[in-house]
């Protein structure tokens, strides 16, 4: 179920320091592939990862992040997840077109991203975005569950 929005439009911005907590608290929602916050406090100061939140009614609703290498013309989505309470409002499209665009400002000519094949909802949205399957990896996670790797071509956006 969705929560009001009172008019003003979502707003997406670099994560802080502040914000792990609530990021915390959203990966906690998700127990089959999350991340430990251990591994969120060291991707908000890599130089190579780029988190980024969705706030709406001034709530943090959301976050991504994307991992990119020197030398490399693709860009990895390491995570994207939206609290369920937020979701049905358009907001994996708005951080997803946010990604790209972080992931083309740093000279990647592509996206790609590891999913759960039992995640449904995060399948469908990388379909509809235009992702491409690119493979299948068996038993990729902790728990046995296959990964499925999509990829994106973000060159002309």
């Amino acid at each position: 179920m969705s929560q009001p929005n009172d008019g003003v439009e979502p707003q997406l911005r670099a994560a802080r320091a502040a914000d792990l907590p609530i990021l915390q608290v959203l990966e906690a929602l998700f127990p089959g592939d999350r991340l430990s916050p251990r591994q969120l406090r060291h991707h908000l100061g890599n130089p190579h990862a780029v988190m980024r939140v969705i706030e709406t009614d001034y709530t943090l609703a959301g976050y991504s992040l994307l991992l990119t290498r020197s030398g490399s013309h693709a860009g990895r989505l390491y995570s994207i997840a939206v609290a369920p309470a937020f979701r049905g409002q358009g907001l994996g499209k708005r951080l997803l077109d946010d990604v790209a665009a972080q992931a083309r400002a740093r000279g990647c000519r592509e996206l790609r991203l590891e999913v759960r094949e039992d995640n449904e909802t995060a399948i469908r949205l990388y379909r509809n975005y235009g992702f491409s399957l690119l493979e299948r990896r068996p038993s990729y996670y902790q728990d046995g569950t296959d990964a499925l790797r999509f990829r994106l071509d973000i060159a002309s956006g």
